[in-house]
């Protein structure tokens, strides 16, 4: 993040000394929630006895689900989670990764349950994701959450987390900006089952008046024009131009993307640099709010993964 901005107020953001939108610290908020999640975490324990506990299965070595899966952990242990690693080989039959789930769903110290995504291709994703308690389902993909959500059930469910965490990020921003959520115009370019379609349901359940599009949307340009609220979740980089934006509007950008940068690395290799789906700089002079990439909406997804968890130990401490 750039060190000139200026140090972000109460609601997490920032002003720019060249103008434009505030920029949304997804950093420092992320933060809040988990000091906010360890707070609550330490209180169950003191009335209750119950320490939260989430299980995270990784099957295989990929690089990327690993370091992710390290950072989950990391996460868990600050909030003062019981955290634990259940790391199966890449040639793990589908039968044991289902038992493996069945055994975490009978485990009365494990709260939260998630298993890392991608999956080996030999493997099942949607059979493993819905052998998963619904009570346990932290990462709110099994079907019965995605249902909750579908009929407005929002206190029932597990909200995917990278959507529940964007939502606070519209909240901070339409704070700082006087708005109110409720009759604006919302604008979800993205459709998939994790990001796009819960992230409308959530802004229909504020009250906002949604529309989802996509790639393959006609007029494109009009339709984010339109936009008081831009939530970007497509996975093309930069496809999203500035000159789209409503001046003014809240832009969150959920697309992270790796793309070719100048000169080499320390390895000899060409450099790369991460992307949004909407293209920052010309974005940023438009828009009312917006997210960076990175520290925006991805820092969200993990401190939104501890919020669930310790939502599912409050409800096992009532049961």
């Amino acid at each position: 993040m750039n060190d000139t901005l200026t140090p972000p107020d109460a609601s997490g953001l920032r002003t720019s000394p060249d103008g434009g939108g505030m920029i949304i610290d997804g950093k420092l908020i992320s933060q809040g929630v988990l000091d906010a999640t360890a707070a609550g975490a330490a209180k169950l324990v003191a009335d209750a006895g119950i320490t939260p506990g989430l299980a995270v299965v990784l099957v295989g070595e990929d690089p990327a689900s690993q370091v992710y899966v390290g950072a989950k952990g990391k996460a868990a242990k600050s909030c003062g989670f019981h955290s634990v690693q259940h790391t199966l080989p890449a040639s793990a039959a589908q039968a044991d990764v289902l038992a493996l789930v069945q055994q975490l769903n009978a485990d009365p110290a494990i709260h939260g349950i998630l298993v890392q995504l991608p999956l080996p291709q030999h493997i099942h994703a949607a059979e493993i994701l819905e052998a998963i308690s619904p009570a346990k389902d932290v990462d709110g993909f099994h079907p019965v959450n995605a249902g909750l959500i579908a009929i407005g059930e929002m206190a029932r469910a597990f909200a995917p987390c990278t959507p529940a965490g964007a939502l606070i990020l519209i909240d901070r921003a339409a704070q700082a900006l006087g708005l109110d959520l409720a009759g604006l115009e919302a604008v979800v370019v993205g459709r998939s089952n994790i990001v796009g379609k819960p992230m409308a349901q959530l802004l229909l359940a504020r009250n906002c008046t949604v529309t989802i599009a996509h790639s393959r949307t006609r007029d494109l340009p009009g339709v984010v024009a339109r936009a008081d609220i831009l939530v970007a979740a497509v996975g093309r980089p930069e496809m999203i131009h500035g000159d789209w934006i409503k001046p003014g509007a809240i832009v969150i950008d959920v697309g992270i993307n790796r793309v070719p940068a100048e000169g080499l690395n320390a390895q000899g290799k060409p450099r790369t640099r991460l992307v949004g789906d909407v293209a920052f700089a010309s974005a940023q002079r438009r828009a009312g709010a917006i997210t960076p990439v990175p520290g925006g909406a991805g820092p969200m997804t993990i401190a939104m993964l501890m919020a669930n968890t310790l939502q599912s130990a409050r409800r096992s401490s009532q049961s």
